[in-house]
């Protein structure tokens, strides 16, 4: 946990102002000279020097975003936010597009088509993290409870990141050629922005492009280091929803009832085996089941139970294996137990809030990897083994038109923290998702728009 003074005063060091100088120095220093006077070191020079001039106010953005955060779907004031910035940037924006999603347009003569995605929602989770601009946010969520809401994923730092890439690419006009889509998609936590921005044909009302970025933060990584993967980078996810039916029944006379407590204990426990022996040890899985509901008092045994279940997977074999697997375990239970025909278990499948997995273009992906390496320095650049969380990202690369896709990760944690964490006894570092979560805001933000502002540069026509 960041201290509120610590994160407060990093903006306000003394050298700081220096810094500043420096960086506006070395902006009229290269644009005095000219480029072929400075040399091949030049852009990632001057890259790095606007970046480091644009991050008080960046930083500023970042605040504010994180202690505004808005739930799936909720998101106006946040998409509001960013539709401004892009247009103080010079981009022909879009709003309102797919839901609170919006799209910024730059062209700048013939050339490829780069399109840049974050991410706009939070989640409800109450803050903990004792920052000085921690969320106090609390609202009603699709049921009527009233929540905290956090942006404990990190989509404010993506936001600042897209933001500040935005203005540096629109700075340096000069040097590339084609057209930069930006867009800011909702609802990625419920699995359903990106659907939603395709489904409005955001690639047939805008320029369809030839490239898709996006960078997700990562809470176990340093700051100052970004991790690719080539390939599978993220698991498709399924929400599925699990009904045991029993038949309803005193508790004392339970032996006239059928018993679905006792029956969902049961098929919880028979789902372990789905992942453990019906699937190659080596192919990724997971059956998770995060949420039981039943009865209603100590002593009725009620008529059904609800559960809910997560399944990640790389490939739709082993989707429809898990899901297979599920309604034999389920429905083999229930007959084995008694339970009549007509009230045997329902497996029904969220397709709403089911993502496939996200898998980065491999040469795509080299391309980013390298051109981020000769930015930030290889050392910089670490490789990153695939991950079971989902990301509805990789929609945009498994529409008919196959657009190559790549997703980076962004370190975003402390360097100190981190070799803490790895000693004896050291205190295990927040996991995305978690109410104490507090990423590293001065080197995530530097390094994330020098990141994506030199894989975009990569990637557009050279002037």
């Amino acid at each position: 946990m960041l201290a509120p003074a610590t994160v407060v005063e990093q903006s306000d060091l003394p050298h700081s102002s220096w810094q500043r100088q420096r960086a506006a120095i070395l902006i009229l220093l290269m644009a005095s000279l000219g480029a072929k006077a400075i040399g091949a070191a030049t852009p990632q020079l001057d890259v790095e020097a606007r970046a480091n001039a644009e991050y008080q106010s960046l930083f500023q953005l970042y605040r504010h975003l994180h202690a505004n955060p808005e739930l799936s779907f909720q998101e106006a004031k946040t998409s509001e936010r960013l539709q401004q910035e892009l247009r103080n940037a010079g981009f022909e924006v879009t709003g309102n597009f797919g839901g609170f999603g919006l799209v910024g347009v730059l062209k700048n003569g013939a050339g490829p088509t780069v399109m840049i995605r974050t991410d706009l929602d939070a989640l409800p989770v109450t803050e903990q993290t004792g920052l000085e601009y921690a969320s106090r946010v609390r609202v009603k969520d699709d049921h009527g409870n009233e929540v905290g809401v956090m942006h404990a994923c990190g989509h404010d730092v993506h936001m600042t990141c897209f933001v500040g890439a935005a203005r540096l690419l629109s700075q340096l006009r000069d040097r590339w050629r084609g057209t930069i889509v930006m867009i800011g998609q909702p609802a990625e936590e419920r699995g359903s922005g990106a659907k939603a921005m395709l489904a409005a044909g955001l690639f047939q009302k805008f320029p369809k492009p030839d490239f898709v970025l996006a960078m997700h933060d990562d809470a176990m990584t340093e700051a100052g280091k970004v991790g690719v993967v080539e390939g599978p980078a993220l698991a498709g996810a399924n929400s599925v929803d699990l009904t045991i039916r029993g038949v309803s029944g005193h508790g004392a006379w339970s032996y006239t009832a059928k018993d679905p407590i006792v029956l969902a204990a049961q098929i919880i426990l028979g789902l372990q085996t789905i992942v453990s022996r019906e699937l190659p040890a080596i192919e990724p899985a997971v059956v998770t089941v995060g949420s039981v509901h039943g009865g209603t008092k100590h002593n009725i045994i009620p008529d059904e139970v609800q559960l809910q279940l997560t399944l990640r997977f790389f490939t739709e074999e082993v989707r429809s294996r898990l899901v297979g697997s599920i309604e034999r375990i389920a429905k083999g239970m229930a007959q084995a137990a008694g339970v009549p025909p007509e009230r045997e278990p329902i497996v029904k499948v969220r397709e709403g809030e089911s993502i496939g997995p996200t898998v980065n273009h491999p040469e795509l992906t080299r391309r980013v990897g390298n051109a981020i390496a000769s930015a930030l320095g290889r050392n910089n650049v670490v490789p990153r083994p695939p991950v079971m969380g989902g990301e509805d990202f990789g929609a945009y690369g498994q529409t008919a038109d196959s657009i190559p896709i790549c997703m980076f990760w962004l370190g975003a944690v402390d360097g100190a923290k981190i070799e803490a964490s790895r000693k004896p006894g050291g205190k295990p570092l927040p996991s995305l998702h978690s109410s104490s979560y507090a990423p590293s805001p001065e080197p995530a933000i530097k390094t994330g728009v020098r990141a994506m502002t030199a894989a975009a540069l990569e990637l557009l026509g050279r002037k």
